[in-house]
């Protein structure tokens, strides 16, 4: 009788809990503000009982006082030293040079410079929490930045000036439309001229099996011969995958089949509601698993060269361990674009990941079923707010000068969704318990070990990846004993992957470690490698010929009617275009 007074009690408790939370949630932008506030906390007190260090930033703010004083002295006689030399892009205009805006933005950094100061190594401070104070410091400064106000920006004053307010007007003309975009759900402005099927995606292909989870899309050949190996893509379920098939100057799928590799991709199902209870298992057996099967019934016998990006690539190292456990022998090669499999050094993203703040995101979550496009996009917005959000709002609406849109802007505006037993599952089983890495992540019941892969595996970071940073995404040279070619490219987590040839400015470092062989720091890495010049997609495609036979084969047939997988219709399928 207790019990079963109990229970309901508890599940209503429950419930209670989780709606309140929720409803926390609509309010402080999907932010726990139980962790900013232990965070805070954690520095604050710490601060305060640190006398030594309390010392030094007094003194640190009182040398910055005289060295502005003595700037401003200088300045009124025309001949000013900079208290802070910097390549800040906010004020690289040489209008900043001049009095009163030179002040302005000097006064700015050492601010900026006494609160990194103010975050950093102040004792006994958990190191999660001094990250998550000092990036909400610079996010604060950030918004008090000189150059998102129209008093204090020299550039707009100087445009406002010429074109006698014009520019306000047009930068009004722009947020209003942007502001009824929003509202009615609609892409930004001239994201309408990059249409997948038509302008994008537009690699010829078909759709040759579809489940409820996804759709694979195999292409056309472009010879009448191939390699005997085939090409399977798996990209990240929080993207479209026509990241990878943009234009077709740009598109890594289209050069694959320029290369003679018959391709073929996974485009994921945008969830919804009715998915909300898929999980990390449903995406590797009905996701990596039903495109294994079916390429192995369109090209019977045939190893395939599998690829992942992003977290597509870590979910393929997860099956690749698994097969590689259970002596499923189907894969040729490896290959995993910014994909992380040790979480212990995640980046920026940990910023948002601990039990606090998932806790706030399951909570919505199991309101709503899944996690917003909008969710996410604020996160990576907050990472990177002076390249998405403060340097589009002074050229956009203070300069009224509007970006021309690209097919890259485009894709990234075509944001989806996550289901949220599977996001729950990622981000308690990867990011916050690094289960993977630490041989505890459990695949049909049974652990699987990254040090069981013996595939030689070809492996991409980018320079300035802010989502997958490349010495997290190198580490899994300490977790399998494979060949690895590890290449480090120019550019950013997307940027830096769709780097085709031609493409200006570019460069990467490739450097191949043998099976077995010991492994080195990613800084001695670093010192090795030597620099290229040039775009890192024909290296793959080498890497790949040179672990393939001959392309001398007839290209298999566009599904396989007779073996169950008939032609469903024509490539990007029906699932990239759902919003």
């Amino acid at each position: 009788m207790s019990n079963g007074r109990t229970m309901p009690l508890d599940q209503a408790a429950q419930a209670l809990d989780s709606a309140a939370t929720a409803a926390m949630a609509r309010w402080t932008g999907s932010l726990s503000p139980a962790a900013g506030l232990l965070a805070w906390t954690d520095w604050a007190s710490h601060l305060a009982n640190a006398p030594g260090k309390r010392l030094a930033l007094a003194d640190l703010a009182w040398r910055q006082a005289g060295e502005l004083a003595r700037y401003l002295a200088e300045s009124c006689s025309g001949d000013a030293c900079p208290c802070i030399e910097t390549q800040d892009r906010r004020f690289s205009d040489p209008a900043w040079q001049h009095w009163p805006f030179n002040f302005y933005h000097q006064q700015f950094l050492l601010t900026q410079q006494w609160w990194e100061a103010a975050t950093r190594d102040v004792p006994g401070v958990a190191p999660h929490h001094a990250q998550v104070t000092a990036f909400a410091a610079r996010q604060w400064l950030d918004m008090f930045s000189p150059g998102n106000l129209l008093a204090t920006n020299p550039v707009v004053l100087r445009q406002t000036w010429e074109e006698g307010g014009a520019n306000l007007l047009r930068g009004a003309r722009h947020a209003i439309e942007d502001g009824l975009r929003e509202l009615s759900g609609r892409p930004p402005a001239g994201a309408e001229h990059f249409r997948p099927g038509h302008e994008v995606a537009a690699t010829p292909g078909k759709v040759v099996y579809r489940n409820a989870l996804m759709e694979l899309l195999q292409y056309a050949p472009a010879g009448d011969t191939v390699h005997p190996e085939p090409v399977l893509i798996v990209p990240a379920w929080i993207m479209k995958y026509y990241i990878l098939d943009l234009s077709a100057h740009n598109s890594l799928i289209g050069y694959l089949v320029s290369q003679g590799f018959t391709v073929f991709c996974i485009s994921w199902k945008n969830p919804g509601v009715a998915e909300r209870d898929l999980g990390m298992d449903d995406y590797l057996n009905d996701g990596i698993g039903a495109a294994l099967a079916a390429i192995g019934a369109i090209v019977p016998k045939a190893r395939v060269h599998a690829t992942g990006y992003c977290l597509g690539g870590t979910l393929l190292a997860i099956a690749a361990a698994a097969m590689a456990r259970d002596s499923d022998e189907r894969l040729a090669s490896l290959s995993l674009f910014t994909a992380q499999t040790d979480f212990s050094e995640p980046g920026e993203l940990s910023l948002f990941i601990d039990d606090s703040q998932i806790n706030m995101l399951q909570a919505q979550m199991d309101r709503k079923g899944y996690l917003s496009a909008s969710q996410m996009a604020g996160a990576f917005q907050m990472l990177r707010s002076y390249d998405l959000l403060w340097s589009r709002m002074v050229n956009e609406y203070l300069l009224g000068q509007r970006r021309p849109m690209s097919d890259l802007m485009a894709w990234n505006a075509d944001a989806t969704r996550m289901p949220a037993r599977m996001h729950t599952e990622y981000l308690r089983r990867l990011f916050l318990n690094n289960d993977l890495a630490q041989n505890r992540y459990t695949v049909g019941g049974k652990p699987v070990m990254l040090g069981d892969l013996r595939l030689p595996m070809f492996v991409v970071g980018t320079e300035t990846d802010h989502v997958a940073p490349w010495r997290s995404v190198y580490k899994l040279h300490y977790l399998s004993p494979a060949e690895l070619t590890f290449v480090l490219t120019r550019g950013g987590h997307n940027a830096g992957i769709v780097s085709e040839p031609g493409h200006p400015r570019r460069n990467y470092r490739l450097l191949c470690r043998r099976a077995n062989d010991t492994s080195i720091t990613a800084e001695q890495w670093l010192e090795q490698a030597a620099r290229q010049e040039g775009s890192w997609w024909p290296a793959w495609t080498q890497w790949l010929a040179a672990r393939s036979g001959p392309a001398t084969a007839s290209p298999p047939s566009l599904g396989a009617a007779r073996r169950g997988y008939p032609v469903l219709g024509d490539a990007p399928g029906t699932y990239v275009l759902e919003p």
